[in-house]
């Protein structure tokens, strides 16, 4: 297995590359520079934009600052912030701030969606075309059609204004002060603060998880091995969960990689309707600022994110089916 991630790890470093470069090259053509406005529309001097674009090395070719952005890459610095409100702050400092707070509600969320999701799915297929099959679908669709955008500010609505269960501002730094105090995510401050963005975050996933569950057990329930499995006279639940679940939670694994990555690297919906300070705000407001570090330096943590989540699902992949070898 180390050298399964060992070379899975060598394979990726070429397509993490390729993604900074293309990022990078990307996002310095779009029309319009950092520098340019300020305030309301305010054009900034010429003479004042040459200063800035020479102090930050955006007058040179773009190679040369391809190149010097990898050196600084290599010693794991993102360079500076060029945005109007962070101009200079490190990038590495700002994505170190946003990141543990996006990661919390990512966390959380995907723990709900599998476990709602899965059961669900797995309730829906054992009682197929029966009233249980036709609620847990309807859920499933439900929880699809809704978008995070009109489901956060509903919920918002019922438990936040209209019957005061739960708080939506987060008035004492509740979300950060969990960096510097773990513990904090087990006081019922913090539990209340995340319900609402969790439950929106996560409803979307457990519908998908719980359709994808769904159409695969009842595709691996008509299997011959699992006719087979009944004739030798096992029971239900050993072959239900023992032989047909496992396989068919192979393509529910699938889209575990890139929903880690979307969800971890912050939902920029969700943290703007909840005012979460997490790395999604961040890369809203450098898109509107053309803060070129900050884009690419987000789009980096992404990127190694959903390596990361595809290298877990190969892993996951050989636990669910011991036919599939790391070799």
């Amino acid at each position: 297995m180390g050298k399964f991630l060992i070379r899975r790890i060598i394979m990726a470093l070429p397509v993490l590359l390729l993604i900074i470069f293309v990022s990078f090259a990307v996002i310095r053509a779009t029309p319009g520079g950092p520098f340019d406005m300020v305030g309301e529309g305010r054009r900034v001097p010429q003479a004042v934009i040459d200063g800035l674009n020479r102090q930050y090395g955006l007058d040179q070719p773009l190679m040369t600052q391809f190149i010097r952005y990898l050196a600084s890459l290599a010693r794991l610095d993102f360079g500076p912030s060029l945005g109007r409100s962070s101009l200079g702050e490190p990038v590495s400092e700002i994505i170190g701030r946003g990141l543990p707070v996006s990661m919390q509600v990512g966390v959380f969320s995907v723990i709900l969606g599998f476990a709602l999701g899965i059961p669900l799915g797995v309730l829906a297929a054992l009682y197929h075309n029966t009233i249980v099959d036709y609620g847990a679908t309807f859920l499933a669709v439900l929880g699809t059609s809704i978008p995070n955008l009109v489901l956060g500010p509903l919920l918002i609505i019922i438990f936040a204004v209209s019957l005061n269960w739960l708080p939506v501002a987060d008035v004492n730094g509740i979300w950060r002060s969990t960096i510097r105090n773990p513990a904090v995510i087990f006081s019922w401050e913090y539990v209340s603060l995340a319900i609402l963005p969790v439950f929106t975050l996560g409803t979307g996933m457990m519908a998908g998880i719980a359709r994808l569950t769904r159409a695969s057990l009842l595709q691996v329930l008509r299997e011959d091995y699992i006719r087979t499995a009944r004739a030798k006279g096992l029971k239900e639940r050993t072959v239900i969960y023992g032989h047909a679940l496992k396989n068919a939670l192979i393509p529910v694994a699938t889209i575990l990689g890139p929903l880690l990555a979307a969800v971890l690297t912050g939902s920029f919906i969700i943290e703007r309707i909840f005012n979460i300070p997490g790395i999604g705000g961040e890369f809203v407001s450098s898109v509107a600022s053309r803060d070129y570090n900050l884009l690419v330096g987000v789009t980096i943590v992404y990127s190694v994110f959903l390596v990361a989540g595809n290298i877990l699902v190969d892993v996951m992949y050989t636990w669910l089916d011991p036919r599939i070898r790391f070799d």
